[in-house]
């Protein structure tokens, strides 16, 4: 099975996540922080994955510990869930309409970090939530994952909307990149051997 738990505790955040790419049961979402509760849901529901997460953060700041310590976790796991990324498809985009707003999201599990998050006209918060958060929380994903990740906004103009295309994309964008491709027999799906 590709999947993994992390458990990391600093003195801002105390997380526990468990993630699985071959599961698509619900697990418990519960960050403190309800709009970013939400968005994980769709993540994971559109990605076709399993993801459990606690964390207890200090809140009683803001939400950025909170939502950047999520991200950095969720990307560990990930990285572990795929392992050496043998016979992968790699690759995975998706052009995602929600309502008035037009997503595209495209992966490479290339194990070189990269995030081009190309996301505007958002309101400074959503749900209690800076919307600036959202680049912050990729940012530790990408970096932890190992992965290129392109996230684009074509358009949209309610920032609820944008922000639940973002996650949608990325989560069937991701799950496209690790589909295991019965036709590679097991390679890891590069020219050099090595991801």
């Amino acid at each position: 099975m590709r999947e993994a738990t992390i458990h990391r505790k600093t003195n801002e955040t105390d997380i526990h996540l468990t993630l699985a790419l071959d599961r698509t049961d619900a697990g418990v979402i519960d960050t403190g922080c309800g709009f970013l509760d939400h968005m994980l849901t769709l993540f994971a529901r559109h990605g076709q994955m399993y993801l459990d997460v606690t964390c207890k953060g200090d809140t009683y700041v803001d939400y950025h510990h909170t939502v950047e310590d999520v991200g950095i976790c969720l990307g560990q796991a990930f990285a572990q869930a795929i392992a050496d990324k043998r016979g992968i498809s790699r690759y995975g985009s998706v052009l995602l309409p929600m309502d008035e707003a037009l997503i595209v999201a495209s992966a490479d599990i290339s194990g070189r970090a990269f995030l081009n998050y190309d996301v505007h006209t958002l309101c400074p918060t959503v749900g209690g939530m800076d919307t600036e958060l959202i680049k912050e929380f990729f940012l530790a994903f990408v970096r932890c994952a190992q992965i290129t990740l392109h996230i684009k906004q074509l358009e949209g103009e309610n920032t609820h909307h944008i922000l639940e295309g973002v996650f949608k994309a990325t989560g069937r964008a991701l799950c496209a990149a690790v589909f295991e491709d019965k036709t590679l027999g097991g390679q890891i799906p590069s020219t050099k051997g090595l991801l």
